[in-house]
């Protein structure tokens, strides 16, 4: 009774859209068993819906997205939640737009960011040539020409 109650919630938030049904059942039968205490495994599950172990996790991990999942075994039996979800889909995709524009932010302030060091950067440098001691005698004529790491290294 508790796996078809499960069920009817599952199709509620609208996660049979699309999809073949043993994996919601196997979904469903996994967490109606261990919520009245009977200890099934995956496995033991998956040999009876005939599904894969990864659509077994992902109806489970959908399922959890959900309000119903955060209800205690007695809220469960006792309420009937009234909203719906959006589909699983739905909110997937939903959440990778959000990356996008997130991932789109970031970009322009670490453009930002990046610009505001190069700036920093240049102050530094020009502060660095203009604390440097000025090269006295000889030396002075060619290091306006920039060959002193020549003349330098053929001494």
């Amino acid at each position: 009774m508790t796996a078809l109650r499960l069920l009817q919630r599952m199709k509620r938030d609208w996660m049979h859209t699309g999809r073949r049904p043993s994996g919601l059942c196997g979904a469903a039968l996994l967490v109606a068993a261990r919520m009245h205490d009977f200890r099934r495994t995956v496995k033991e599950v998956i040999s009876v819906v005939k599904v894969c172990e990864s659509t077994l996790r992902k109806r489970l991990t959908e399922f959890e997205d959900t309000p119903t999942s955060q209800l205690t075994i007695d809220e469960f039996m006792k309420i009937d939640l009234e909203e719906e979800c959006d589909p699983p889909s739905y909110t997937a995709g939903q959440r990778k737009l959000r990356m996008k524009q997130l991932e789109q932010v970031l970009s322009k302030k670490l453009e930002e960011v990046e610009g505001e060091i190069s700036s920093y950067q240049d102050a530094i440098e020009i502060e660095l040539e203009n604390s440097r001691p000025k090269a006295k005698g000889g030396l002075a004529s060619l290091a306006k020409d920039g060959s002193t790491e020549d003349t330098a290294s053929s001494l």
